[in-house]
């Protein structure tokens, strides 16, 4: 069956919840192992149905925002999943209190309980409607995102298709185009500023409600950070600081001298050549074609997985209008497969992608095959970019089917960029920890907040004659600020 065959229906929240409180009262008065494990597992087919159906709303509705029905969809998904939530923490707090603890400890993996854990302290009834609030707050922008469209040499663009432009070996097209890119943002500025005001007030809100001294603390529960807290992160940016920002700076004042360049501006720094960046030689069916080939010859369980995505049409992967920005995994419990999204723009960008979501992909499908637990389907997001990052580099000896004779070209570009990077990954996180250690900063303070850490970790930056990235405004287009707080460490 083909991702465009799988059928969607809206759960019936009533029933669903009435269905799931009938067997977690089972579950409170189980005294037998088997028989709990029986009845756990009914729950969690009601609840994997539940993530297919909202898996399939926000899919295809992120394929097309202007889509009428998945529009309703999405917003009736931003009302009712904190309800959802409210179900599963009630199961959190049976499994973890129950009699049987001891005995489930031995049938349940030990990740589980953490995890549970975590999501209660991260959780109350009281604070759905601001979950609901902040839901909405995050498809708005999305929306906005997605409906982006820059006017730039005749012809419409939007936030991910421009890209293309933004690397192009002429130096006055990568400016001007970067300028029109910016331009879009100086017009949705007000906009914008408003929806990540809120989006910060409700988050701190949310907090607050919760005992906790800041969205922080909530923020790291939320993503079941298990291992590590924030003083050691920030002491982990301080080691980027010392050791990695001196190196790619080095990175950068190589490429300048590469480039020719007597400085090396805001509009150069994706160029790595005067030849121009390495792009994929293909269409996309041909570089799901090299990607199939690539897979094949990897491993037996690599080219089996991706025999499924092809046949099945597990992708969308072309920029198109309307579309919302960046790349994603997904994945369909009820049908036992993943999805991959994407916005190719004729980039090596699309190549990086499509290995690194089918890292995602292949962990998916590969645990899916096994594991019937929803929260042990998919690892928490630390250990999910091992999969990703890894199969990024697992795919190095396979490039020439992408590059051609522009192979090496991309393998300098993929591994200074990921050296250059890492800077970047904690500046958004750094400002990130600003933000909601001063929730009640001005929009103004933010952007200085930024640029302030900006000349911290990326002392290379010049901004001079773009007035929107000179005065802090760069993060606008890092949606992981907006929908995902601290993620991007």
């Amino acid at each position: 069956m083909k991702f465009k065959e799988f059928k969607y229906e809206r759960p019936d929240y009533d029933q669903v919840k009435g269905q799931l409180d009938t067997l977690q009262n089972e579950l409170k008065e189980c005294s037998d192992v088997n028989s709990f494990m029986e009845i756990f597992d009914k729950i969690n087919q009601i609840r994997s149905h539940v993530q297919t159906m909202a898996s399939l709303s926000s899919t295809r509705y992120s394929i097309n925002t202007a889509d009428e029905f998945y529009e309703k969809e999405n917003d009736y998904w931003d009302e009712i999943s904190p309800m959802y939530a409210s179900t599963n923490s009630d199961l959190y707090k049976i499994i973890l209190n129950h009699k049987l603890r001891n005995e489930l400890e031995g049938r349940i993996p030990s990740a589980f309980f953490k995890l549970a854990e975590c999501a209660i302290k991260s959780f109350d009834e009281k604070i759905i409607s601001d979950m609901q609030e902040e839901n909405k707050l995050i498809s708005r922008q999305a929306k906005l995102y997605a409906g982006a469209k820059i006017d730039f040499e005749g012809k419409i663009y939007n936030l991910s298709s421009i890209g293309v432009k933004t690397t192009d070996k002429d130096r006055k097209t990568r400016e001007s185009a970067i300028q029109a890119k910016m331009k879009w943002f100086e017009e949705n500025e007000e906009e914008i500023d408003e929806i990540f005001d809120q989006m910060v007030k409700v988050r701190t809100t949310m907090a607050h409600k919760l005992g906790y001294s800041s969205f922080t603390e909530l923020g790291y529960l939320r993503m079941s950070r298990l291992d590590y807290n924030a003083d050691m992160v920030a002491n982990y940016r301080k080691q980027v600081l010392n050791f990695i920002v001196p190196a790619a700076k080095e990175l950068y004042d190589e490429q300048r001298e590469r480039l020719g360049y007597k400085e090396l501006r805001y509009f150069d720094e994706k160029i790595e050549f005067l030849s121009g960046n390495p792009k994929p030689k293909g269409t996309t069916e041909e570089l799901i074609q090299a990607a199939n080939k690539m897979y094949h010859e990897l491993s037996k369980e690599t080219g089996e997985f991706f025999d499924v995505m092809v046949e099945q049409e597990l992708f969308d992967l072309e920029s198109k209008p309307n579309k919302q920005g960046g790349g994603y995994c997904t994945d369909f419990p009820d049908y036992k497969v993943p999805f991959i999204f994407s916005n190719f723009n004729g980039t090596s960008g699309d190549v990086d992608v499509l290995t690194h979501e089918a890292g995602h992909a292949f962990q998916s499908y590969m645990s899916q095959k096994t594991i019937t637990i929803p929260e042990c389907m998919f690892p928490t997001m630390e250990s999910a970019e091992i999969h990703s990052m890894s199969m990024e580099f697992f795919a190095h000896p396979w490039m020439p089917y992408f590059f051609k004779e522009e192979t090496d070209k991309y393998y300098y570009l993929h591994v200074a960029d990921a050296m250059k990077f890492v800077p970047y990954g904690v500046l958004v996180d750094h400002f990130q920890h600003e933000i909601y250690a001063n929730p009640n900063c001005t929009k103004d303070e933010r952007k200085k907040m930024w640029r302030d850490l900006e000349k911290k970790y990326l002392p290379h930056k010049d901004y001079a004659g773009c007035d929107m990235l000179e005065k802090g405004c760069w993060w606008y287009q890092q949606g992981h600020i907006f929908q995902s707080p601290f993620y991007y460490i």
